[in-house]
């Protein structure tokens, strides 16, 4: 997979369960971190949907956990965009730890709403290239 965002993160003590390793929801918070940081700086951020009233929704979420995420460990979380398919888009992405061995797998299925209307539209061709679609 081609991964096209790098977001660096450190795993911080209230990502933790009684284990001592990142919470499995916490997965869920960490990989959505890294999507509002790639579609912010390629101009898809939360202004952008509060003025236009459209913005991605998910619709499906798939994770798989590997290895385990210890405190104060850096982490990196690369995203790349999947198919897309109407009004439907997949965003694969992946959690590395610092020995390079991938901890977690995911796969969002991501529609596109019009707020306004409450409905899923097609996405339009700049957030398509906020995603990393060429």
């Amino acid at each position: 997979m081609n991964f096209k965002f790098d977001y660096r993160v450190q795993v911080k003590e209230f990502h933790l369960d009684t284990f001592g390793h990142v919470n499995n929801a916490m997965y869920l918070v960490l990989y959505e971190e890294a999507r509002w940081d790639f579609i912010t700086t390629n101009g898809f951020g939360l202004d952008r949907i509060k003025a236009d009233k459209m913005g991605p929704v998910i619709i499906e979420a798939q994770v798989k956990f590997k290895r385990e995420l210890v405190n104060r460990e850096w982490i990196n979380i690369q995203s790349c965009p999947g198919e897309v398919n109407g009004k439907l888009m997949e965003i694969n992405q992946q959690i590395v730890r610092p020995d390079g061995k991938v901890a977690s797998e995911a796969k969002f299925l991501v529609g596109f709403m019009d707020l306004k209307e409450r409905k899923l539209i097609v996405p339009p061709q700049d957030w398509l290239k906020a995603c990393g679609y060429d």
